[in-house]
């Protein structure tokens, strides 16, 4: 291709991603359904002008895919507040992920195995991905909604990611091991795994941490980046959770007042410190727009309508986001009591991480993805009615930001947990009595 023309494609599509996400914050329509219909939009022109090489897409797209899971953790990390006040809504979203994740997998295991006929290893690791929830598609989605179920929204799939991929990763070890996915040894193994893996990450959030306060250089955080993703490199070599790394690391530079003795705290020049994460937190926003708009791009443009020709993928994905959306129905209900759902039941879309990790399976010599019924087609159907479904409720359900701040002038013992008040963003706040 000439790179005139990529020198004309590029930024048109950063800038129509740009618009995109504007038009995603005014509409809450999400702007991943809109680069992803671009990119299959640009197929089908493609294609139509015979070019169809694109054997490039099946590397480009893991590597993409995988550099934006890496910054999507980092950066929900980075959106949680860790603090006594919050420990409740913590617990709460941690299980919320954790038991609609693990009822997921059982449903749609035994449905993929029983009514799908398909052979039990294939059915779980094909379950997995379809049950994990985007943080990426979640997190901004829920910015009309009360401060508290955005907290929730945040908590719930930041976990159900890391969670996600940790059981993901967990069953193709037993499986590929040719050993049982439940028992005592195995769960152990796992626990004393995650449990070295936190010590060992602890020891990395402290030598980077002590990087970015010495590294004088006016590139540092590039740098940080470049460390965070080989570390994940070395983990996935040795099959370790190294996605706890990069949470761990970023729940630490986001709460280094809350969780350093205030001895140390003493030692730090604030201001700075504050600066240089804020400076962190914006470069890891702006370099996850980047990587998400190439990747669903790419992804859609990897999609030809010709696949679509039958009617039993939309069929298959209209079933997996039925059972998904009763099964978390049924949660919040016996959770809260209340048998209307909320905007929360609403709110579990699926996308990058579902895609990477399906784009993983076919890697995995010991099982036959060719004869799977639940394949990118099916993926697809799931991805974009999930975002649908995610639309209507919020559309439906959210309350305007007007009204919360409302809520928030008439209970001041709520002002203390407002961190997004551009008012007395600088200032410093004296507790209420």
């Amino acid at each position: 291709m000439d790179t005139l023309i990529i020198l004309f494609v590029l930024p048109l599509l950063i800038i129509f991603s740009y618009l995109f996400d504007a038009f995603a914050r005014k509409t809450k329509f999400p702007s991943v359904i809109l680069l992803m219909l671009t990119g299959i939009g640009v197929r089908a022109i493609t294609s139509a002008y015979g070019y169809d090489e694109l054997g490039f897409l099946d590397n480009l797209i893991p590597v993409l895919g995988t550099i934006g899971l890496i910054l999507i953790v980092l950066e929900g990390a980075l959106e949680l507040e860790i603090s006594k006040e919050k420990s409740t809504l913590i617990l709460k979203g941690f299980l919320a992920a954790l038991i609609i994740l693990i009822l997921n997998i059982v449903a749609l295991q035994l449905i993929f195995t029983y009514l799908f006929q398909m052979e039990r290893q294939l059915a779980t690791l094909s379950a997995i991905p379809l049950a994990i929830i985007s943080s990426a598609v979640a997190i901004p989605s829920a910015a009309s909604l009360l401060k508290q179920d955005r907290e929730f929204v945040v908590y719930e799939s930041t976990f159900s990611d890391i969670l996600g991929i940790m059981i993901f990763n967990y069953a193709l070890r037993q499986f590929e091991a040719q050993e049982d996915l439940i028992g005592a040894t195995p769960l152990v193994s796992l626990f004393l795994q995650i449990l070295g893996v936190i010590v060992i990450s602890i020891a990395i959030t402290y030598v980077l941490y002590r990087l970015i306060r010495q590294i004088e250089h006016h590139v540092k955080f590039f740098l940080i980046l470049a460390l965070l993703i080989l570390v994940y490199a070395f983990g996935k070599f040795f099959h370790l959770p190294a996605l706890v790394t990069i949470f761990i690391f970023g729940i630490f530079l986001s709460n280094v007042k809350n969780l350093l003795p205030r001895f140390l705290i003493r030692y730090l020049d604030q201001e700075k410190t504050e600066n240089e994460l804020r400076e962190f937190h914006i470069l890891t926003a702006e370099s996850t727009f980047i990587v998400r708009t190439f990747f669903f791009l790419f992804f859609g443009f990897s999609i030809q309508l010709s696949d679509f020709n039958s009617i039993e993928p939309v069929l298959y994905g209209v079933l997996i986001i039925g059972i998904m959306l009763l099964l978390r129905y049924l949660y919040f209900t016996a959770t809260t009591f209340r048998v209307k759902p909320s905007s929360l039941v609403y709110l579990s879309p699926r996308g990058l991480i579902s895609i990477l990790l399906f784009i993983q399976l076919k890697e995995v010599s010991f099982i036959d993805l060719s004869i799977s019924p639940i394949d990118e087609r099916v993926l697809l159907i799931v991805i974009l009615s999930s975002m649908l479904v995610m639309l209507m409720g919020t559309l439906k359900k959210s309350k305007p930001m007007e009204l919360e701040n409302e809520v928030e002038e008439d209970a001041p013992h709520t002002l203390e947990l407002n961190t997004e008040n551009t008012a007395t963003e600088n200032t410093t706040e004296e507790p209420l009595n």
